[in-house]
């Protein structure tokens, strides 16, 4: 007898349901589906009246839910009678703790029609219309209920990962045979592997790209006792609003504020959740609770029609960014408001800095943000007493308000203090004002500072608002409630006392810092001072407020690129688009918890990040564990972060990654991410010099590298526990090793007697805040060779300007007729070799021969030669390439030029011996020895 299927009348197609062990048979014309064997072609008119239509399956005509598939969402259940004796049930029974039934009709086996052909269901349709949008749920999704469970299986998969994804293949590299290529750094790190069909939508950019989110294993143990024999430290590292060029993919903007989350652990929709009950719930990829969708999820509210949910990109994004509706605001958006405190002493003003600063505010009052002209400013002076001005709406002429008691700070005036930026301009008075405060202080001979009581008094202008606090000082603070002493003591440099200077010296610094991230301010400090200035104190407002620290050490306005640097960078952050009013919140999977945070935040309860305003290209380290066995395929880590635009709209960012799970110890070693790592273990040594000695931070650096290539030798090499000749790491970890050796020899803990406490300190400001793609070359700078640079070096290809390939970070590369290029993205030095020939020094510098160069901080001149407009290109791409304000000096260093300078170039060629620091074979020998448990570093 044939079967059912075969007796189809014309317009219907059967497929198999492996869970009800039946056919279902579908109405090609409308999507209807019913367990009876149709009769004909109008078989769907026949069926039993329904008093009420099934839960779910709303009329398309009142619902703006577009309906997927019509009829589809109806729910059969029963036993294992005939189909034909079946009937639809408007109610589906419920088990005692069952959950809904997943809709997959057709997932276990293809197409009765695709089986006669011989061939199997395709991959993926095109989502997009109709029926083909049920099917991509149904022959994409987990199995139902009544099919093995995947995770049943996990243990048979041992060798695959947890979920059956495509496994790690491990290569291991020795050390002491395979020396640096620091092209390595800009791969991308270790592939992340899901299982098949984790994604509801097969998009490439499910994953958010490891520019926002990277992980330091891209496979996640399953247990916490796998985590700690690999000895790898998990952790996310984070850089959510880090600037976007034109020729890259741009965040996808959700403007119809639909915002599904789980009900229960608060998770935002994303690619890796299920669509179950026909689409009408989903279940959440973190705790596995059932959802409704939202009514207004499938309605394109721009067209007022039936919307397609597959073209939602938060479906198939990453990285997404909602506009957030009214229960998001505690209150309505504010205005971005900044407030400038300029120091006007003595050394300020002779420095140049006042004027510099001024007519810097003034050529960039076009680009502070200000679109909805709502954006407010003040502008306060401070050398031993507070200088305040006033400026009514269309007056030109400032009015000076002096406060000389800085113990007792207080507002001089109620109202014109704090000016809306439209309306200041539109007088002149504001550009008046910035053009004439340098010659109002120009004879000011006051020594002295009162950058506490100036900070709070900023404070009181802005308290009821938030916003952002630019305090530029020029000297260590002298008066009022944030006085600072000098206690810098050469004798202490490189001793176990020296970790004590690199601590805040007064507890007002911490304490002001979080009463302004509770009133929502933030402070950026710009610190010129040619002496002490206390950099480890002043840098605590930004660390805790979220802001940042830049320095300008012996600023003087009279070198041309001392003014152009400050400029440039100061420029940029007034014209960066700032976030008001941020919290962060990091959410994971089941088993997984956020443990420890690094970076410029505060942490207001155990896992929510304050943030009172956030720059862009600001990075954050986030350390996880395991706490209980992870039994799903893959875990999800989803960063959400509710913020104001500077233009007045709340909004939420997230970024999701999701990542496989493993049981196997070498899957763990081959998905290591050796960037992530770096960038961690960078963040945990400073973090631990403010607790315990430098010396202990670099020990503890160094020692989880040897426990690192320990476990390494002892469970994926044939050497197991016993010595051996080599010193094994797996290829994806290859520079692991010279990035922490980098780490090791930077000013922010080197071990040294002769680096300055301001030095040392504002290194590790950059150290905490620096994005991965920063703080890698910070740690590793990169070296070109350009006297005999490829010939296509220094001019324009698809991606810009073409760089040469970098060279391994050691002198022996150097050569006496050479000209060099070094840069950490702080600094650029450009080597000159002694025996350079004449024409290259007259075709970069402009000059007859080596012997009339000087060294020291310049600009480049650009000449009309093809090899100098190619030399001042890779140098402008240099300062350009990575994200942030930075603009580095450029130093020409002679190779027999002052010692100093050419010292200072030298420290950047890590893999080089300096001092009682090792160079990289050495670093080697002595972590093989480690490791072989002789000792070592």
């Amino acid at each position: 007898m044939a079967s059912p299927a075969q007796q189809l009348p014309p317009g219907w197609a059967a497929e198999w349901e492996q869970t009800h062990q039946r056919y279902l048979f579908i109405e090609t014309a409308t999507g209807h589906t019913q367990w009876e064997p149709p009769t004909g072609p109008s078989a769907q008119m026949q069926q039993p009246p329904m008093e009420s239509p099934p839960e779910g399956t709303v009329p398309t005509h009142h619902s703006k839910r577009r309906q997927y598939a019509a009829g589809q969402t109806q729910a059969y259940y029963g036993t294992t009678e005939e189909p034909s004796m079946l009937q639809p049930m408007s109610q589906p029974p419920q088990q005692a703790g069952m959950e809904p039934q997943l809709f997959t009709p057709g997932l276990a086996a293809p197409s009765f029609a695709m089986q006669q052909q011989g061939q199997t269901q395709p991959p993926y349709y095109e989502p997009g219309q109709g029926q083909q949008q049920l099917d991509y749920i149904n022959s994409h999704q987990q199995p139902a209920y009544g099919q093995p469970n995947p995770n049943a299986l996990a243990d048979q998969f041992g060798q695959m990962g947890l979920g059956g994804q495509r496994s790690f293949s491990l290569q291991t590299a020795n050390l002491l045979t395979s020396p640096p290529d620091p092209r390595e750094l800009s791969l991308p790190p270790p592939e992340i592997r899901l299982p098949p069909n984790a994604t509801v939508t097969p998009s490439q950019f499910a994953n958010a790209d490891s520019s926002y989110q990277r992980s330091t294993l891209n496979a996640y143990p399953n247990t916490s006792s796998l985590l700690s024999k690999s000895k790898i430290p998990l952790a996310l590292v984070i850089s959510p609003y880090r600037t976007v060029s034109e020729s890259e993919p741009q965040v996808p903007l959700v403007t119809d504020t639909v915002i599904a989350r789980c009900r229960r652990c608060r998770t935002y929709i994303n690619p890796f959740v299920q669509f179950i009950d026909g689409g009408n719930r989903w279940r959440c990829c973190m705790c596995n609770l059932s959802n409704e969708v939202p009514q207004m999820f499938d309605w394109d509210q721009t067209r007022n029609q039936p919307g397609d949910r597959w073209s939602r990109p938060e479906l198939s994004h990453g990285v997404v960014e909602y506009v957030a509706p009214t229960e998001y605001m505690v209150r309505p958006p504010q205005p971005a408001v900044y407030v400038f405190l300029i120091d006007v002493s003595h050394s300020a003003v002779q420095s140049g800095m006042v004027a510099t600063a001024t007519r810097t505010i003034l050529e960039n009052l076009d680009r502070i943000p200000d679109e909805d002209e709502r954006t407010k400013i003040a502008i306060i002076c401070f050398d031993v007493s507070l200088y305040f001005f006033s400026l009514s709406p269309g007056q030109s002429e400032p009015t000076m308000l002096v406060v000389s008691d800085v113990d007792d700070v207080f507002l001089p005036k109620p109202t014109d203090l704090l000016l809306n930026l439209a309306e200041a301009r539109s007088g002149g008075g504001l550009e008046n004002l910035l053009t004439r405060i340098n010659d109002m202080f120009k004879e000011n001979s006051i020594i002295g500072s009162a950058l506490g009581p100036a900070l709070q008094a900023g404070f009181k202008l802005m308290v009821p608002i938030g916003g952002k606090i630019i305090a530029l000082s020029s000297s260590l603070p002298s008066v009022g409630v944030g006085a600072l002493k000098n206690r810098e003591d050469p004798k202490i440099l490189g001793t176990a006392k020296e970790s004590g200077l690199l601590q805040a010296a007064s507890p007002f610094y911490k304490t002001f810092a979080i009463e302004c991230s509770r009133a929502q301010v933030s402070v950026d400090m710009f610190l010129f001072s040619s002496a002490y200035q206390d950099v480890a104190s002043l840098s605590c407002l930004p660390h805790y407020t979220s802001g940042q620290t830049y320095y300008y050490p012996a600023f003087n306005a009279a070198r041309a690129e001392d003014a152009l640097k400050f400029a440039h960078e100061f420029g940029e952050v007034l014209a960066m688009p700032i976030m008001l009013e941020v919290i962060m919140r990091v959410r994971a999977s089941r088993g997984l918890r956020m443990s420890s945070f690094h970076g410029n935040f505060f942490v207001r309860s155990t896992d929510l990040l304050a943030m009172p305003t956030v720059a862009t290209n600001q990075g954050y380290a986030i350390e996880i564990q395991i706490e209980e066995t992870i039994t799903a395929p893959f875990v999800v880590l989803q960063t959400a972060i509710l913020h104001t635009t500077c233009y007045g709209e709340r909004r939420i960012r997230v970024v999701t990654t999701a990542y496989p799970v493993t049981s196997n110890l070498s899957e763990v070693f081959a998905s290591a991410d050796q960037v992530a790592l770096a960038v961690l273990l960078a963040n945990k040594a400073v973090e631990r010099t403010l607790s315990h000695k430098l010396e202990d931070a670099r020990d503890a650096v160094f020692n989880k590298l040897v426990e690192i290539l320990q476990t390494y030798k002892s469970s994926m090499t044939a050497a197991g526990a016993g010595a051996s000749a080599q010193l094994a790491v797996g290829e994806n970890m290859k520079m692991l090793p010279v990035l922490i050796l980098g780490l090791l020899k930077n000013v922010g803990i080197r071990q040294s007697a002769q680096i300055p406490p301001d030095i040392r300190a504002y290194s590790q400001a950059l150290l905490t805040s620096l994005p991965a793609q920063s703080l890698i070359s910070y740690i590793y700078p990169s070296f070109y060779s350009l006297h005999n640079m490829p010939a296509e070096a220094g001019t324009v290809g698809p991606d810009g300007v073409i760089m040469p390939p970098p060279l391994p970070l050691t002198s022996e590369r150097l050569e006496r007729h050479g000209l060099f290029l070094i840069e950490d993205g702080q600094t650029i030095f450009l080597w000159v070799g002694r025996d350079a020939v004449p024409q290259l020094v007259m075709d970069v510098f402009n000059l007859p021969s080596y012997d009339v160069l000087r060294g020291g901080k310049t600009t480049l001149p650009v000449l009309e030669n093809p090899f100098s407009q190619r030399v001042n290109a890779i140098v402008q791409k240099t300062r350009e390439m990575r994200r942030g304000v930075y603009y580095p000096h450029l130093y020409v260093v002679k190779e027999d030029g002052e010692p100093p300078l050419r010292l200072w170039a030298l420290s950047a060629l890590v893999q080089d011996r300096a001092d009682v620091l090792p160079s990289y074979q050495q670093f080697v020998s002595s972590l093989k020895e480690k490791v072989n448990g002789n000792g070592g570093y």
